[in-house]
């Protein structure tokens, strides 16, 4: 079997008896044993569940004796290592403070994909704290799990902080997995591993049970191969009880979101387009364009549009993360089994200071920085969080759509993939995801093309619960795009364009 089959391939195949959940596990347990810590060592996956094969001979006698529940019966699919499991892995979110920490409960995510009847076949690694614990942090690397690497080429970054669910997706270690997002965590490794990633609108998930960052931004979210994987995904998640938004009649209300895949959703729609700084990355431009006619030629009408300055927006956006940290990680801390010895920030920072193999590559300095926030009734606190929607929401996307008259938009997820530098941390470039990360919205990065060996993702953005429409937009244009090459895991990539990493700063979770 090849890892790349589509998840309703993969339904088919055990509708007729060709596999069954049992051998589809065997399968993505032997890929991740020749490919995770063997091999080109990707390290995407912290751990793998030990009740995965009875549960899959389990799925299989329901299959015979009931049918199959739907189209995740019997799928194997990986969760992030955020994202509470009652089951006998730990949820560590990459850090060694957490090794003990075995819920009692699963999170609603994880509640609905097992009442869909998949599989929970491992956690994924990840950008330790979900790339909220030093502004040098190297995306992908936790002191749990180790450097998640790129397979396309081993030494440029995954981006982050969902580095080990994007990885593992993209080479066939399940069938898909599940991120979390805050500012590009889902979008970022989506687009650098040439696979689909959704981060949804902000409260059409559950947070429950997700280790925080922040509680106005924070998502969970699906990724996978394909769009229509993505779309089975999150019907899956919001059909069984992982939906939070309500009523259920309401914006939220659409179940199905593969049905709505049309190739013909471009057809008649305005589309405004989103560009990087002139210059700033000429490595995309043609990739970029080419994506830009296959979407006129689709039938959408592009409308070119600017972004309004971000130097705000992101300057209020820090100051709501490092407040609504402090008071979510506590909060989270002080619930954890009694095994975990770290109470709250505090204990954490100690912790981190004791132990040399946490802080061998970066600090914590956001850790300390948040530890020094007033609350959520401080009227700074507020303020930020007043001005970082305004700015994101009302005088951003909202603003943009509405001016044009545009149905969504597009842009470069973010720049090709730059070189892994465990000194200096990440160099990354220019990125098109904290509006919709703000404000709340939803954001779809689907695979462009190529820069040379590296995959380049297009984000489709819409308003609030536009989830069916950026799904069906992404699907259409999945239909015309570059097919990408398969990763052949090359140790390193030496051209004029790439020599040299990326310019630019730090990028948040």
């Amino acid at each position: 079997m090849t890892p790349e089959p589509s998840i309703a391939e993969l339904q088919a195949k055990m509708a007729s008896g060709q596999i069954t959940a049992e051998t589809l596990v065997q399968h993505y347990l032997q890929r991740i044993n020749a490919l995770n810590s063997q091999g080109p060592a990707l390290h995407a996956v912290i751990s793998v569940n030990p009740d995965a094969l009875a549960q899959a001979h389990a799925l299989d006698q329901e299959r015979r004796e009931h049918g199959a529940r739907g189209p995740l019966h019997g799928i194997p699919v990986l969760l992030k290592d955020n994202i509470e499991s009652a089951d006998r892995m730990p949820t560590t979110a990459g850090s060694l403070a957490l090794v003990d920490n075995f819920a009692i409960a699963d999170a609603p995510v994880a509640a609905a994909l097992r009442a869909a009847g998949a599989i929970i076949l491992g956690k994924t690694n990840l950008s330790e704290w979900a790339n909220f614990r030093s502004t040098h942090a190297t995306s992908g690397w936790s002191a749990v799990g180790g450097l998640t690497r790129n397979p396309y080429v081993l030494d440029r970054t995954a981006c982050g902080s969902s580095s080990g669910s994007a990885v593992a997706a993209a080479v066939g270690m399940a069938a898909a997995s599940i991120g979390s997002e805050t500012d590009g965590s889902i979008t970022c490794p989506a687009s650098m591993t040439g696979i689909v990633g959704l981060k949804p609108t902000l409260g059409l998930l559950s947070q429950r049970g997700i280790v925080p960052i922040a509680h106005s931004q924070d998502t969970a979210g699906p990724m996978g191969r394909t769009v229509a994987d993505v779309a089975i995904l999150l019907s899956a998640l919001v059909s069984h009880g992982a939906r939070e938004c309500q009523p259920a009649s309401g914006p939220c209300h659409a179940t199905d979101y593969a049905a709505g895949l049309d190739p013909e959703s471009l057809r008649h729609k305005r589309i405004g387009v989103l560009r990087f700084k002139p210059g700033s990355h000429p490595e995309m431009d043609d990739v970029y364009e080419r994506a830009l006619r296959r979407l006129r030629a689709a039938g959408a009408t592009l409308v070119e549009v600017s972004a309004p300055d971000s130097t705000p927006l992101e300057a209020a956006e820090l100051t709501v993360l490092m407040s609504e940290f402090k008071a979510g990680i506590n909060g989270y801390l002080a619930g954890v089994p009694a095994a975990v010895k770290t109470r709250d920030l505090a204990q954490l920072i100690d912790y981190n200071r004791d132990s040399p193999y946490e802080l061998q590559y970066f600090g914590q300095d956001i850790f300390l920085s948040a530890q020094k926030t007033a609350g959520l009734e401080d009227a700074g606190y507020r303020d930020a969080l007043a001005t970082s929607k305004r700015l994101a929401g009302a005088q951003g996307l909202d603003q943009m759509l509405q001016q044009d008259r545009l149905d969504l938009l597009v842009a470069p997820t973010t720049s090709a993939a730059w070189r892994v530098d465990q000194v200096l941390g990440d160099r990354g470039g220019d990125a098109f995801t904290t509006l919709a990360a703000v404000a709340g919205y939803p954001h779809l990065s689907v695979p462009m093309g190529q820069v040379a060996e590296l995959p380049v993702g297009l984000s489709f953005i819409g308003p609030a619960w536009s989830e069916q429409l950026l799904l069906a937009c992404g699907y259409a244009f999945s239909l015309h795009a570059d097919p990408l090459s398969s990763p052949r895991y090359l140790p390193t990539l030496e051209t004029p364009a790439f020599a040299a990493a990326s310019p630019g700063g730090p990028r948040l979770p």
